[in-house]
């Protein structure tokens, strides 16, 4: 639990994990093994392939941005990306791992808070992952999601990847995350003038999630093997059945579109 300001909350987990290996425990699952944190990502990767796919040349906008995995991997098909973090650390190290993917020249990355974006240029597509669920405040996350919209062309897409269960579970909630429900972010987004376009899974299986509250109570050893047991065991399922059983994916995307501007 933290109950630090969320700029220097990450600020600080960037500065401790964002250069490790891959810097998933950055951006993923804070303080849990690498094995789990590569199954959340491989299980993003697979929800996401569809809306990754974008034409050369089109102007893609990284919400919260992290290390710019996500910013890489539309560089790669021939966008033109800017990547936007709370965190200066996270956005250096953004910048050294696109530049070591020589990718530098479709990508640029600024430091800012989604409530308050101001970038002075429109995006045919805006990624957000795992960010949302960061923003405790609801009228900060509206506010967001109000400027995420004035930054869209009129025929622009927003894809978001959130922690959005089908029914309010607060077991995982703490100081840095809150698990809205489907309808908290439809409500959310009807406001801030967004239609729903497509709907996905990603992770049906709960039995990851399920355990999670009890992961530090337990032997570390015990904890390891379990969690391990059950992301195993989760995979398949993920893998096979994720994108279609919407209802009882813990996180979903969402994919928007600006309302009535077409």
């Amino acid at each position: 639990m933290s109950s630090l300001p969320a700029e220097v909350y990450w600020e600080r987990r960037a500065r401790r994990f964002a250069g490790e290996g891959a810097g998933l425990r950055a951006v993923c699952s804070y303080g849990m093994p690498e094995f789990y944190n590569r199954a959340i990502e491989w299980s993003q990767r697979l929800a996401l392939r569809r809306w990754l796919r974008v034409e050369p040349g089109t102007r893609a906008l990284d919400l919260g941005c992290g290390i710019g995995r996500w910013s890489r991997a539309l560089a790669t098909r021939g966008a033109r990306v800017t990547g936007v973090d709370l965190s200066a650390f996270m956005v250096a190290e953004a910048e050294r791992r696109t530049a070591g993917a020589r990718l530098e020249s479709r990508c640029r990355f600024e430091v800012g808070d989604l409530a308050t974006l101001d970038l002075g240029e429109t995006y045919d597509f805006a990624l957000g992952v795992t960010v949302l669920q960061h923003i405790l405040d609801g009228e900060r996350v509206r506010t967001a999601l109000e400027r995420i919209r004035s930054h869209l062309a009129v025929d622009g897409k927003l894809v978001l990847l959130e922690a959005a269960p089908t029914r309010r579970v607060s077991r995982c909630d703490s100081d840095i995350f809150t698990a809205r429900t489907l309808e908290d972010y439809r409500a959310l987004w009807s406001v801030a003038g967004f239609d729903l376009v497509a709907l996905g899974g990603v992770d049906p299986m709960p039995l990851k999630v399920q355990f999670l509250p009890y992961y530090r109570r337990l032997p570390r050893a015990l904890s390891k093997t379990i969690l391990a047991l059950l992301t195993l065991g989760s995979l398949p399922v993920d893998a096979l059945l994720g994108r279609r059983l919407v209802a009882p994916s813990w996180h979903k995307v969402i994919v928007l579109e600006p309302r009535g501007e077409k």
